[in-house]
């Protein structure tokens, strides 16, 4: 037997080694990067989440949008043409209109000693809360007493919400509201101790009051009791606790709930932070865009009777509710109502795809920024549809958000579990199974199939519609997110205030008082009173969607025109029918004149109403405007040339608009609008001649 020596054996073997040591050096090179790559992402979700710099919170804006990209046809937006001065620039003849809350007359302080104590209750939606405070406040100073910060109720009732907001500063800024009003009424944080026994006891005489009570009655039934009890407790329930038109002698009143609810009203910080992320986030692109409130709630649509507008379940929904309310006196009519008819009248909120339609017709592009605010948009999303494929970019708090912001806003909460305990089977069907087991032999009939769980949906499928005549009693989880809501209404109120443009798709409730719209809309007026706000007049609009039924996305020239016809007039024509219905059942939706002035001469504007124009008009819908102040006068600006009128800023966009709604109807997209030369040739005889005469 022949030896060999071991040389290519020694040879694979220190191979073998060589290969083993280096796929080792592989693991720990990877196993490196995979730690390293850990440690950055652990490191840029600790940064995203937990630091507040300014630098951070800019960069943390442009990076963390990613459910929404906008699109734009043109790369660049003119400002300075005329098409873009008619559908964004400010109305000229309302630009001299300025907000002045201040007093103006004999306005004392008030004194250290006061009447007594006022304890509120305020119950109602965030439109509601807002009208109530400020009505409030003005009791208070009225009968000379001391003010307790309100109580909101959807907050104390809501379980599970954050500890660190209680009640008021859920929703508001405690500090700020006392300080705004220091000069005004004494405010306090909370009932003295003695005082607070007797509430836990119910021994404080209560007020129960509508928002059509008169200053008398404060005055000769609940000041005697408060001076004989040094307490009282009102319990406001209607979205207001004092009538909204006060007696010439009072006009300072209502200069004092101009200041309530414009600048001691200040949102809690955390809902401001976010606010104003979001409307960065909105105008990152450098265009103006459109704040649309769409109204579509279910309690104002069963108090107009418009059932028949939906189908199915959201019918029987309406009408369910509208029996809830025929119940209790809150409307006086029949169950069923000619929904058609109601719709013409102009009693039922317009639809997105008509408001779509309107402002496709008005020269607003497809790439037009459309932020649809409210929470509740009844029927659901898919009444948004058409809206979304008119215009792409259509955006809602919740795609300008990220999940963690709304957490922070919120605070820390109670993790929810429902602990209800489940409860047996009925003895019936422990029958059934038992006689199921104890059958003779098969083949025998299936045992009785487990009771399926009801679970309902506030924003989806109302299963309890076909089960039940009587609402299920709201869940622990459904009163946290009724406190949720007033924060989501809470920014979309600023961002419709801050908006270029404002468009209420209904302006009532569900009791027939003005809404959250109304309340957007009279803050804008006295804010801002020249930005765009269009007042549409729902029953000549109804009329305008009438004549093109049959051919919804194919407008003719000539409607065209009558559309923007009317959008134009009832910029100032909407004014007039503010200050006649709505200022007689809230004060915010229409706060002028008294707490607005002027800083141009009357004589000027009274010079320009021997002008034909339709403009001229709404010198007599705003009242007697009080001049400004010197201060006042001292830095102002010089505003638009003289002689340029409303009308003066359409140009001949019909080519645009007429083939935009074809594309609607076509699904053609592409940049082909100027294709047609013809309709380019086409001019508004009725525009460049200065609107209706």
């Amino acid at each position: 037997m022949k030896w060999v020596p071991p040389i290519m054996g020694s040879a694979a073997a220190s191979g073998e080694g060589k290969a083993v040591v280096f796929k080792s050096k592989l693991k720990w090179v990877g196993l490196v990067g995979l730690v390293l790559s850990t440690f950055s992402l652990f490191t840029h979700f600790l940064l995203a989440r937990y630091t507040a710099g300014t630098a951070l919170s800019e960069y943390q804006s442009s990076i963390t949008i990613f459910s929404w990209r906008p699109i734009f046809d043109t790369a660049d937006l003119s400002t300075t043409s005329a098409l873009q001065r008619r559908l964004w620039g400010p109305i000229k003849h309302l630009e001299s209109l300025h907000p002045y809350a201040n007093p103006r007359g004999n306005y004392p302080a008030p004194v250290l000693q006061t009447n007594g104590f006022i304890f509120v209750k305020v119950r109602g939606g965030f439109n509601e809360i807002r009208n109530s405070i400020c009505d409030i406040v003005v009791v208070s100073r009225l009968l000379n007493a001391t003010l307790v910060i309100p109580e909101i109720q959807s907050t104390t009732s809501s379980k599970g919400i954050s500890t660190e907001f209680k009640s008021f500063a859920y929703l508001y800024n405690e500090d700020q509201f006392m300080s705004a009003l220091a000069e005004d009424v004494k405010i306090v944080k909370t009932l003295p101790k003695n005082l607070k026994g007797s509430r836990r006891k119910k021994e404080i005489p209560s007020f129960r009051v509508s928002s059509t009570s008169s200053p008398s009655f404060y005055l000769h039934y609940v000041l005697p009791v408060l001076a004989r009890h040094s307490v009282v407790e009102i319990v406001v329930a209607d979205g207001g606790c004092l009538q909204p038109v006060l007696p010439p002698n009072l006009e300072e009143y209502q200069r004092l709930r101009c200041r309530v609810a414009f600048h001691a009203l200040r949102l809690r910080d955390e809902v401001r932070e976010l606010a104003a992320k979001i409307l960065y986030r909105l105008r990152a692109s450098g265009r103006p865009f459109i704040a649309y409130d769409p109204g579509m709630t279910r309690d104002a649509l069963a108090y107009y009777g418009c059932a028949e507008l939906f189908q199915d379940v959201h019918t029987e929904l309406i009408q369910h509710k509208r029996a809830w309310m025929i119940k209790r006196g809150i409307v006086k009519g029949n169950l069923s109502v000619d929904s058609a008819k109601q719709r013409l009248s102009g009693l039922c909120p317009l639809m997105p795809e008509e408001v779509g339609i309107i402002l496709r017709a008005y020269g607003y592009a497809r790439d037009t920024i459309i932020y649809v605010s409210g929470g509740e948009v009844f029927g659901g999303q898919k009444k948004l549809i058409p809206l979304h494929a008119m215009f792409e970019n259509v955006v809602d708090r919740t795609l300008l958000s990220m999940p963690w912001e709304l957490n922070q806003m919120y605070g820390r909460e109670a993790n929810l579990v429902d602990k209800t305990p489940k409860m047996p089977p009925p003895a019936k069907e422990e029958k059934k199974m038992e006689a199921w087991k104890t059958s003779g032999p098969r083949p025998r009939p299936l045992p009785p199939p487990p009771a399926r769980p009801k679970t309902y949906n506030i924003e989806g499928w109302w299963g309890w519609v076909a089960e039940s005549d009587n609402e299920p009693e709201s869940t622990v989880m459904e009163l946290r997110t009724n406190a949720h809501k007033l924060l989501w209404e809470a920014i979309d109120y600023m961002i419709c205030v801050e908006a270029d443009v404002f468009i209420p798709g209904f302006d009532r409730d569900g009791k027939g008082s003005p809404n959250f719209a109304s309340l957007v809309m009279g803050h804008r007026l006295y804010q801002s009173a020249a930005s765009k706000t269009y007042r549409f007049d729902r029953k000549e609009i109804v009329k305008l969607l009438e004549e093109i039924r049959d051919q919804f996305y194919q407008a003719n020239h000539t409607w065209i025109t009558s559309v923007r016809r009317h959008l134009r007039k009832n910029i100032v024509d909407g004014l007039t029918k503010e200050s006649t219905i709505s200022k007689p059942l809230s004060f915010l939706s229409f706060p002028v004149p008294e707490c607005s002035c002027s800083k141009t001469n009357l004589t000027k504007v009274s010079s320009r109403a021997s002008s034909p124009s339709s403009n001229s008009r709404f010198p007599a819908a705003l009242g007697a405007i009080h001049q400004c102040p010197s201060w006042m006068n001292a830095d102002m600006v010089s505003g638009p040339r003289g002689d340029e009128s409303e009308e003066d800023l359409d140009e001949d966009d019909f080519s645009s608009t007429a083939l935009l709604f074809r594309q609607s109807s076509e699904n053609n997209e592409g940049g082909g609008e100027m294709s047609n030369k013809e309709d380019t040739q086409i001019e508004d005889q009725e525009e460049l001649e200065g609107g209706e005469r």
